[in-house]
């Protein structure tokens, strides 16, 4: 199978990527433009990352990653291969959230002191539905002696 994207690194222009003959070049300047990546001027067919200062790498995997899963043949660099190295670990920032659901959870499933006791529900009373009738009702009509509708 040939490959439809390369990506890489560049001295100049950091990480970059570019497309094969084997995809049009307005789908590839679609697909990469949406993975954050825009054209190199006076290098037509290249294309560096937005802000790589910015989780670079991370950001490179998830493009090699999200073209892949629409089907296409990519290669890339092995340190830019989510298939060929996870990475370096991200910093793990405790934010409480475990704990903050945690007492949600606790104060949902307890009784609120703001509220008595909780009114007993029934069942909604059924009305029964009465049977249907064997005979076609007789409807009368009466007419008009005026010839005009009422």
């Amino acid at each position: 199978m040939s490959d439809h994207f390369s990506f890489g690194t560049h001295p100049a222009h950091g990480f970059v990527a570019a497309a094969t003959a084997n995809i049009p070049a307005h789908l590839a300047h679609w697909y990469l433009e949406r993975e954050q990546f825009e054209p190199v001027p006076g290098t037509p067919g290249l294309y560096r990352l937005t802000e790589p200062e910015r989780d670079g790498p991370r950001r490179t995997r998830q493009a090699v990653h999200d073209l892949r899963s629409h089907g296409y043949a990519v290669r890339a660099d092995v340190a830019l291969d989510p298939a060929a190295s996870a990475g370096p670990p991200r910093p793990v920032r405790p934010n409480g959230l475990v704990d903050r659901r945690s007492r949600i959870a606790q104060a949902a499933a307890g009784r609120s002191p703001q509220r008595g006791l909780a009114p007993t529900t029934s069942p909604p009373s059924a009305r029964p539905i009465p049977p249907k009738p064997t005979y076609a009702p007789t409807v009368h009509l009466t007419a008009s002696t005026t010839g005009r509708s009422r």
